[in-house]
């Protein structure tokens, strides 16, 4: 439905600049045109909001309403996997909902705490809260600067076998961190293999009402998960109570994770109520809302005080590979629930959307934040129209830290535990290896490759990953596909584009086929595919036809676009020659026909 408006608003905005362009008093009117035209470009919410009607008000307070009775238990559960006390997850929940409102360019996004990011900011931050909300300032910074200078293309040197295995190492890392809260266990090392060896080690200390609890909840949440997925939409002679036991179904299964939380909480509140130490409590909360103020860019422990400097050089990579990931995960997940619900996306528009959030967010104690999956497609199948659920859905965040903050503190971590395992679940996706084994066997190896090194640390697993494939992609570059015919007079036909990385091997090739054959032949390249050259390519080709001139053979150029004939006629080759086709150049190289 919205989709609709964001193309009829498009085609509105032609028709008005249409209208300027035929105008009498064109030049009167042509900066007001220009400058609304930037301002809704930047204000996205001037798109929709001038067509608003109360159906999409009606849709967009359902699907805020179930996003934030989604968010509200997974904030809770993300903020343990960042090391952060509970309440952070919440900090970190609103204020993109409100800042996307006016800037997103996507009606179904929800911006807020996730688990990636959440386990991003565990390996830098340390579990201290001043290192997490001036990463977070600092993230914001460096993406509305990305987005402000359009450097949004840098993304695409992430592949997806790379960025695919960043994600399913994560979710393995996530699933098996929570393991120590499902079995009560304390005191385990933050290091994926120190991890797993101590949760081994110390299986012996696991509590009997975590694991019950913990499993117990997982085990209810497949169960709604389930339901969810395989409920039928009722037909229209359904009877009242048929819809309204489906429709209660349907709420309970799509808020199951507030209600699994809220359950476990009423009855570890049981239990501690009777003073029986049965479950690891999440314990007391701050209270009320974070205060509004500016992040702190320094710090002062028991031993020294630590300067924006040495915070930021403990941040290191952090500072490069949040805002990168951050912004990859949100922009990935906008595009494909734009092409799912046929509207596109602005992509600095939404790096600018998500940089200004993480801004903003630090000043009301936020960790860096990004795009949610799970959330977003709640978002969308609960009928969204608009990003003006956010704003409900950043209301129930805020009357949580108003009014139930005290009581959070009967949440069981198990419970939270059990939130966090079947989120990350899906995240795994073990059907990858077969599809890279058929599509393209060399994609498993930037896969392979990011998805082992991630286990170690998630910064090099990433850095290793990029490097790899950009390597790869370097050598395609260099070797371009060659169609080599003819027998007296040798034909190359390039099958893709000629720059310089790949110019030795060209000049090699030609070189083999005609004047290294036996005896030396004539040679015709056909430049067909050829778009541009640059100012190497000129160079080694002037060198080629010296050399064919010594041994007195012929070099003959085809099919030349506009750009390439140009840059060889400006670069005054001595005995270039050029043909309109590969027939003609033949004729000519026989003595039928003169070349032009």
């Amino acid at each position: 439905m919205s989709g609709s408006v964001y193309l009829r608003d498009e085609r509105a905005h032609l028709i008005s600049e249409n209208e300027c362009m035929t105008d009498k008093p064109f030049t009167r009117r042509l900066c007001s045109c220009c400058s609304y035209a930037a301002v809704r470009k930047r204000l996205p919410i001037l798109n929709w909001l001038p067509q608003y009607s109360l159906q999409w008000l009606k849709l967009d307070l359902i699907a805020g309403l179930t996003v934030g009775l989604t968010v509200v238990p997974q904030a809770l559960a993300y903020a343990e996997v960042a090391g952060l006390p509970v309440q952070y997850g919440l900090y970190s929940s609103f204020m993109g909902c409100f800042v996307y409102c006016v800037l997103g360019t996507s009606k179904d996004i929800t911006l807020g705490p996730t688990a990636i990011m959440s386990l991003l900011c565990a390996s830098y931050i340390d579990h201290d809260p001043v290192y997490a909300v001036l990463l977070t300032f600092l993230c914001g910074i460096i993406q509305c600067v990305t987005g402000i200078l359009h450097l949004g293309f840098l993304l695409d040197f992430i592949s997806f076998p790379v960025l695919k295995g960043f994600i399913c190492a994560a979710a393995i890392t996530i699933g098996f961190g929570q393991v120590k809260n499902i079995l009560g266990i304390h005191n385990i090392p933050q290091q994926f293999v120190l991890q797993v060896y101590y949760t081994f080690l110390r299986i012996h200390e696991t509590r009997v009402g975590d694991v019950t609890l913990g499993l117990i909840c997982i085990l209810i949440l497949l169960c709604l998960k389930f339901m969810k997925g395989h409920m039928k939409s009722t037909e229209p002679n359904t009877s009242f109570l048929v819809k309204s036991c489906c429709t209660i179904i349907w709420f309970f299964a799509t808020a199951r994770n507030a209600v699994v939380v809220l359950s476990a909480a009423v009855v570890a509140f049981v239990f501690t109520d009777h003073n029986l130490d049965v479950f690891t409590l999440t314990g007391k909360t701050a209270k009320g809302l974070p205060p509004f103020r500016p992040p702190f860019f320094s710090e002062k422990t028991e031993n020294e005080t630590l300067s924006f400097k040495d915070i930021t050089e403990d941040l290191g990579a952090g500072l490069a590979v949040i805002p990168l990931m951050g912004l990859l995960e949100s922009i990935s997940i906008a595009k494909a629930f734009g092409s799912e619900n046929d509207y596109r996306i602005d992509t600095n528009q939404e790096i600018l959307a998500i940089g200004l959030t993480n801004i903003l967010g630090s000043f009301v104690s936020s960790y860096p934040v990004t795009g949610s999956f799970g959330r977003t497609a709640v978002n969308s199948q609960t009928g969204s129209c608009t990003p003006a659920g956010g704003l409900v859905t950043g209301s129930v965040v805020l009357l949580s830290l108003a009014y139930l903050m005290p009581l959070f503190y009967y949440i069981p971590k198990a419970a939270l535990a059990s939130v966090i395992i079947c989120a990350v679940l899906p995240m795994f996706d073990y059907t990858i290896f077969k599809k890279l084994w058929k599509v393209k066997k060399m994609d498993l190896l930037p896969f392979l490759l990011t998805f082992i090194m991630c286990f170690w640390e998630i910064q090099y697993g990433i850095v290793a990953g990029v490097i790899l494939s950009s390597f790869i992609l370097l050598y395609r570059v260099s070797r371009p596909q060659i169609q080599i015919s003819g027998e007296d007079v040798v034909v190359l036909k390039l099958q893709s584009e000629l720059n310089f990385p790949a110019m030795q091997y060209f000049s090699d090739t030609l070189y083999k086929e005609a004047l290294k054959a036996s005896p030396p032949r004539s040679a015709i390249v056909d430049l067909h595919r050829v778009n541009y050259i640059d100012y190497t390519v000129v160079k080694e080709m002037e060198d080629l036809l010296r050399q064919f001139k010594d041994k007195k053979l012929s070099l003959v150029f085809t099919r030349l676009s506009k750009e390439v004939l140009s840059a060889f006629l400006a670069a005054d080759l001595k005995g270039f020659t050029f043909s309109h086709s590969v027939e003609a150049a033949l004729q000519s190289l026989t003595g039928t026909e003169t070349l032009r």
